[in-house]
Formats: C-alpha cells, structure tokens, sequence
C-alpha cells in the first residue's frame, strides 16, 4: 500500500498516543492498529487520512474477534474460542475506540 505523507504523519500521530501499528494478514490492503486487547482496521480516505474499516474489536489471541449476541449474553467471538464481553473488555474497547477516531481526525 502507498501511503502519502500526510498519511504517514496520522501513523506517526497514531504511534506517538502509544497506539501501535500491526498487520493482520488476512487484511494486507489496510492498516491495523491494536493497543492492549484492543484493534481496529484502517482504510485510506482520500490523500490526508484515514477512516476506520468496520468496528473496532477485542482481540481474541491476537487475532480479530466478531461481537455477537447469544440467548446467555454478548461475546466476542473467533472461530471457536470466545470471550464474554463483561463490562471491563466493553470498557477497554470503548476507550480505544474513542482514542484511536480522536487521533485520526484531521490536525489543523
């Protein structure tokens, strides 16, 4: 993937809040970014930025996870393993979330 200069100025925005830059192989044509149990996917959106791909998720042995609803309550899920999403991971994820859209919106 190419990247512009503007582009890589977010990456080196997103990596000095501590937000680390990572490859999920399954997705080689966009940019992950994973902090704690927490990652997301990101696409390029035009020549300065960056929007996030899908929904930021937990991660479940390194891997992305898919949130879904069971009769007994909410997981995250990744082929058979699964996590409960109790309070503290929803916590985490939150927060990530909001770190990682505060640090890609557009510096003026």
């Amino acid at each position: 993937m190419e990247l512009t200069p503007a582009q890589i100025a977010v990456l080196e925005r997103l990596h000095s809040r501590g937000l680390e830059i990572v490859a999920f192989p399954m997705y080689e044509s966009v940019v992950g970014i994973r902090k704690g149990n927490c990652a997301a996917l990101l696409t390029p959106a035009g020549p300065n930025a960056f929007t996030i791909q899908g929904q930021p998720t937990y991660l479940i042995g390194g891997n992305l996870s898919a949130r879904v609803v069971h009769t007994d309550g909410h997981y995250f899920v990744r082929k058979q393993e699964q996590l409960e999403a109790t309070p503290e991971r929803l916590a985490e994820l939150a927060a990530f979330t909001a770190e990682l859209t505060d640090a890609i919106l557009p510096v003026a």
